[in-house]
């Protein structure tokens, strides 16, 4: 059975970040949980995390990632380069079904199991069936408003849970 996506996005706005998910997940065309939580805080509450795809491929890749940062002293940048260049040279990690955002106070990352490490330019990242949702409506309020990166967060995921049948309204939110 495949195991459908979700809404995860992440903001960097005045030197604050927030990432935020859904609870939803989806096996097939039922759904088999409610409050599943797919964001995290790292390495010391310095970096966040958040997933889409499989949570088993996920949780590993959460682990590889922590690892990384813990031999490259918090160094997101490097960290998720070296992640993203085992994940595609390894042959277990090439398997791996799972997108991941990272961000800290400066960098948004997308990790991919390409070998992507993408920094968008806007300093938004977003992931999942819900995430183009998710990302336009935050374009639009980082434009158009004074609200918070979590605000933002929270606002963006409403806005893909009410388009995105993967995607709930039980959300979680870090910051940092």
């Amino acid at each position: 059975m495949k195991i459908h996506a979700t809404t995860v996005i992440g903001i960097i706005k005045d030197g604050k970040c927030a990432i935020g998910g859904d609870g939803q997940v989806t096996i097939g065309q039922s759904v088999m949980k409610h409050n599943s939580k797919k964001v995290r805080k790292l390495y010391n509450d310095t970096i966040l995390a958040g997933f889409a795809g499989a949570s088993a491929d996920a949780f590993t890749l959460f682990e590889r990632f922590e690892d990384k940062l813990q031999q490259y002293h918090g160094n997101l940048s490097r960290a998720a380069v070296e992640l993203a260049k085992d994940w595609r040279m390894d042959k277990y990690l090439r398997n791996l079904e799972a997108l991941l955002a990272v961000m800290d106070k400066d960098v948004a990352l997308l990790i991919s199991g390409n070998g992507d490490v993408v920094e968008p330019d806007d300093k938004i990242v977003a992931i999942g069936s819900g995430g183009n949702y998710a990302l336009a409506a935050a374009r639009v309020l980082i434009k158009h408003t004074n609200l918070s990166p979590r605000e933002i967060v929270l606002e963006s995921l409403d806005a893909a849970s009410d388009i995105c049948i993967y995607t709930n309204k039980n959300f979680s939110v870090e910051e940092i």
